[in-house]
């Protein structure tokens, strides 16, 4: 296949218009405004989200009205899918914590690795657990280990942090069972196992360079320890241990940690063996409702309560209370998270996303590039990598009938590619990771931001390579 032949794409094009300019200057000083309250004004980020949000929907023409709807039903959005899980995460952590079990798995690692092997067994942990699991849980369930590996190893928090977050980033973004990738495939009308099959092509040295290896300058750029506080675990004074009479052992640890992995990629499984959902009903069912994100963390809190809880000696009362007292330091968190949800939402709102579309479908270029730079500009102006996707897979689609089954795969993947692409101020992971690491906004852009972008750069160059040999 020839993959310089240009796309052609209907003449009744709507012509980009002064409107669409203005709408995407609007985006960009919105954006801007945020960084320089935060940074310059020290203001809340939630408040300055909110502001932020305020400022894009009413330069941008909105009716009043729509624009406190339009952010309500963003951080609405944002938290019914990632608040929850978040909660549900800092539960798992503070047990994990408190009874001794994520002392108990640093403790393997240090003692089976160190130095640059415990990046590279960072990065191991990070893929496996991400392979079937959303990136928000992925950080959650990892942020004890992680933190508690960078003080006991006494090495800077991003040589740690950064080999994690790459593999579970690059596995959300280009690997089946995610949704990004599922959405792809379903568009472009791909086949899953080749999708699954060069996604692994991909992703597998696309990690290796922005995990372990990227560290390195990350490190360099912001030379930080673990924060004191990390989502509602007291890292500065160490673990409340009291009550423990046993710590869990190593193996109970890890296939508490594992559990809800597993039962999300039983679903997965399942879904491949069975697509047809009228086939083996029953199965498909019960696996579907397991393997959900709530139930699957859901689950693991509640076989937490037994394994780090009253297995390890703590009362009823404790583990209430434990669980209690991890609810606090989240609850910031949950609103800055929120307000980026909301801030994205008042950016679609506005129509800054059907600009960006408007764009690309006057476009004449190659349908993996374009693939790639639709979603990339989705991603810049939306800061939702599932709106990226969904949209740009919807613009190139049309072009996607005439390519063979891998080509086909790799436009999913490309498209997948740009949607990770520079994770700023609208997407509610970058406030994510600010937050339950404890970095100013300018660091958070120095390694989060430049992590993701990289990311998007080098999976697309790989994707590329595989175009030109397969």
């Amino acid at each position: 296949m020839n993959l310089q032949i240009a796309t052609q794409l209907p003449t009744a094009v709507e012509a980009w218009t002064g409107h669409d300019t203005q709408l995407l200057l609007v985006a960009a000083l919105g954006i801007a405004l945020i960084v320089v309250l935060i940074a310059k004004f020290k203001l809340h980020p939630f408040l300055a989200l909110v502001l932020g949000s305020a400022f894009v929907g009413l330069a941008s023409g909105v009716e009043l009205a729509k624009v406190i709807s339009n952010f309500e039903d963003g951080v609405g959005g944002v938290l019914k899918e990632v608040g929850l899980l978040i909660a549900l995460g800092a539960m798992l952590g503070k047990l994990l914590a408190d009874s001794g079990g994520a002392n108990r798995v640093v403790d393997t690692l240090l003692a089976k690795a160190s130095g640059n092997k415990l990046v590279w067994s960072m990065t191991l942990v990070a893929v496996i657990i991400g392979l079937p699991m959303f990136f928000e849980i992925g950080l959650v369930l990892l942020l004890p280990v992680i933190v508690l590996v960078t003080q006991r190893s006494r090495m800077p928090l991003m040589r740690i942090a950064i080999p994690a977050l790459a593999g579970l980033s690059v596995l959300h973004g280009l690997v089946p069972p995610h949704p990004g990738p599922l959405i792809a495939i379903s568009a472009v009308k791909a086949e899953l196992g080749t999708t699954l099959a060069l996604g692994l092509l991909v992703a597998i040295p696309t990690v290796i360079i922005c995990g372990p290896l990227f560290s390195r300058l990350a490190a360099r750029w912001v030379p930080v320890g673990a924060p004191a506080v990390a989502g509602g675990i007291d890292t500065e004074h160490g673990a409340d241990t009291e009550g423990v009479k046993r710590q869990p052992s190593f193996l109970v640890t890890l296939l508490t940690i594992v559990f809800p992995v597993v039962l999300m990629l039983l679903k997965a499984v399942v879904d491949i063996i069975w697509p047809d959902a009228t086939t083996a009903p029953g199965i498909r069912g019960f696996f579907d409702f397991v393997g959900q994100p709530l139930v699957a963390m859901t689950l693991a809190v509640l076989l937490a309560t037994v394994t780090f809880g009253y297995a390890v000696g703590f009362t009823g009362n404790k583990i209430t209370s434990k669980i209690g007292a991890s609810l606090g330091p989240i609850a910031a968190i949950l609103l800055i998270v929120g307000a980026g949800g909301g801030f994205k939402q008042t950016l679609i709102g506005a129509g800054v996303g059907d600009a960006v579309k408007k764009w690309a479908e006057g476009t004449n270029m190659s349908v993996l590039v374009l693939g790639f730079i639709v979603a990339v500009a989705l991603r810049l102006a939306t800061g939702s990598a599932t709106v990226a996707t969904v949209t740009a897979a919807g613009i190139v689609a049309p072009l996607a009938g005439s390519l063979t089954p891998t080509h086909a795969a790799l436009l999913a993947l490309a498209i997948g590619a740009g949607s990770l692409f520079l994770s700023h101020v609208n997407d509610a992971g970058f406030w994510l990771v600010k937050e339950l690491f404890g970095l100013t906004v300018g660091q958070t852009f120095k390694t989060w931001s430049v992590m993701e972008t990289l990311i998007s750069v080098v999976g697309f160059g790989f994707v590329m390579l595989l175009s030109l040999v397969i």
